[in-house]
């Protein structure tokens, strides 16, 4: 222990250092060591508080990047709703833009693109739309290294697609009973809907003995149903369904060609297309030659045991003049399979609302091929139409069923545009 002690001396000797000269340059190197460090931490504080600032402005971002997207995606979806009620561009932007207003987009500091169809990508289809939003964002700590705000931009695309058809639709948006089936009445619906774009609570009314049998029923309002409705593939129906576009309502309206026909009454009669100003009443075995029938005055009638025929006929009703056949008729019309009015077989004026209602009867052997279109004006389908191999589709402001009346879904054989009725809307980029 002692020579240790001793060897220990001599080599603090060595170093020339006495006991308490040793202690006291320990002493010193710590403190010198401590100072280091606080300097070492002094230099280092800026740089993570500048990293944990950028980070937390980066978090921020990519927060408002999410929520940009989300107002985009619910713009698309109101716009793409909006298309298919039917509407035009102007009420798909203001859908798109309600939308991505109450779901945080600032229009003061941002801009909105509506596009139908879409510009660029995989869905460029009339049945879809395309939001751009942009959304300017100002800068907090990135500020010390540029002054140039944050543009965020965000896209969304929503896209209807049909999951079925209609072949009975009545537009009217208030009416009640817009679509309605009593008495005796027989309707079967091959393969299709029907549908009615009222908001009323009986908007589709099926009452007493009457039977409709269709794949499904739709309507914006409600369904009355203390008969016999047979729905295959929606028991019940569906009650506040989005409206059904009018399928011609982009569809130009006929102009009277030639001079006025004066003649209204005809018996066993071959006639031609034209401008028949004061009525067609047909009473015998009568002929229609293909065209456009521009009919005014007192309208289009068929009389009782008449025999009426024509293909590639389009009947154009100007004003008030309204369609009446009458029953024990014998009916057997076709509209054109191509050109402008290519499955049209009846046309109501669109100025014209109210007034008479737009009378269709007939016998068992009758058959309508083509679509009977007057979207402002009552249509009363009473007959035996559309019997082997024919297609009618009905359109009308309000439409109602008293007699037996069988229709195909499929009628694009025959000129005639499917009428796209339940539809799914979803985001597809």
């Amino acid at each position: 222990m002692v020579l240790r002690s001793h060897q220990a001396g001599c080599g603090r000797r060595r170093l020339g250092l006495s006991l308490s000269a040793w202690r006291a340059w320990a002493d010193r190197f710590r403190a010198a060591k401590s100072g280091n460090v606080a300097i070492i931490f002094a230099f280092g504080m800026p740089v993570v508080a500048a990293g944990a600032a950028f980070a937390a402005e980066t978090s921020y971002q990519f927060y408002k990047h999410q929520r940009l997207q989300a107002a985009a995606d619910a713009a698309a979806f109101a716009g793409a709703l909006e298309l298919l009620g039917g509407s035009g561009t102007t009420a798909v932007q203001s859908a798109a833009s309600t939308a991505a207003t109450s779901n945080g987009w600032l229009s003061a500091s941002g801009t909105i693109q509506v596009n139908t169809p879409p510009t660029s990508g995989p869905n460029t289809t009339n049945k879809a739309v395309e939001v751009i939003l942009t959304q300017t964002e100002p800068r907090f700590f990135t500020a010390v290294l540029t002054s140039t705000p944050v543009v965020l931009h965000r896209r969304a695309v929503a896209l209807y697609q049909v999951s079925s058809n209609a072949c009975i639709v009545a537009l009217s948006k208030t009416a009640s009973r817009a679509v309605d089936v009593t008495g005796n009445a027989a309707m079967n619906l091959s393969g299709c809907d029907v549908a009615s774009n009222s908001t009323a609570a009986d908007a589709l009314h099926v009452w007493g003995s009457g039977n409709m049998t269709a794949d499904c029923a739709e309507t914006a309002g409600g369904i009355a149903n203390n008969g016999g409705m047979t729905l295959s593939q929606c028991p019940g129906g569906m009650a506040n369904a989005p409206s059904v576009a009018d399928p011609y309502k982009d569809l130009e309206t006929p102009s009277p060609q030639g001079p006025c026909n004066t003649q209204s009454s005809y018996n066993g009669a071959a006639l031609t297309a034209g401008y028949y100003c004061n009525g067609l009443s047909l009473k015998g075995n009568d002929t229609l030659a293909p065209g456009v029938y521009y009919v005014g005055g007192s309208g289009f009638s068929i009389g009782a045991n008449a025999f009426v025929a024509g293909t590639g006929v389009t009947i154009y009703l100007t004003g008030g003049a309204r369609v009446s056949m009458q029953g024990n008729s014998t009916v057997r019309l076709t509209a054109p399979t191509s050109g402008t009015y290519s499955g049209i077989l009846f046309f109501g004026d669109r100025s014209s609302s109210g007034g008479a209602t737009n009378l269709f009867n007939g016998d068992s052997t009758s058959k309508l091929t083509g679509n009977l279109y007057f979207p402002t004006q009552a249509v009363a389908y009473n007959g035996n139409f559309s019997g082997a191999n024919g297609c009618t589709y009905v359109i009308g402001d309000t439409v109602s069923w008293s007699g037996s009346a069988t229709f195909d879904v499929d009628c694009t054989a025959e000129g005639m545009a499917k009428i796209p009725s339940r539809n799914a809307v979803k985001l597809v980029e």
